[in-house]
């Protein structure tokens, strides 16, 4: 997986985060799902128990954290069977999902994922290194500025099956 990111230029998706991601899964505390396409990496997500923002973790909400697909792979259905899985895993815990993006252009194609799956802002504003950003604040736009949204889901209780093919 870093090594696949590597390749792509992309900073601070090195071994020592992947590394922490497992043994967070490992703890229990985060869940990671990695997708592969004929065999080969394709992306990940994870599910954050304890959200790092203080609304959501105050309230039990998980987080739906780190939604990568190399952009080689997108558009191909790839990011939205990710968050299935990470919805399917937490609708098991909550009626509600977490999910907080980044505003610049880099993160686009999440931005418009995020809203086609029916998620909504929180309507607390943005956040810039986990603190609210107040009206006339000054930030850089850079990967810590956020934007949270929710998502209401399905029970799990209702008579629905998946089948594998």
């Amino acid at each position: 997986m870093a090594a696949s990111f590597e390749r792509l230029g992309w900073s601070g998706k090195g071994l020592s985060q992947f590394e922490r991601y497992l043994r967070e899964h490992e703890a229990g505390t985060r869940m990671v799902f990695i997708a592969r396409t004929n065999g080969a990496f394709a992306g990940y997500v994870t599910v954050l128990w304890c959200s790092v923002y203080p609304p959501f973790s105050e309230a039990g909400i998980p987080e739906i954290s780190d939604l990568n697909v190399p952009p080689s792979l997108r558009r191909r259905g790839v990011g939205s069977r990710l968050m299935d899985e990470a919805e399917r895993l937490i609708a098991e815990r909550s009626p509600v999902a977490g999910v907080g993006v980044g505003l610049h252009e880099d993160y686009g194609a999440a931005q418009r994922l995020y809203v086609q799956r029916g998620y909504v802002p929180d309507g607390r504003g943005i956040t810039s290194r986990g603190n609210r950003i107040a009206f006339g604040e000054r930030v850089t736009v850079d990967d810590d500025l956020i934007l949270w949204f929710t998502k209401m889901l399905p029970s799990v209780n209702q008579n629905t099956s998946v089948g594998q093919s």
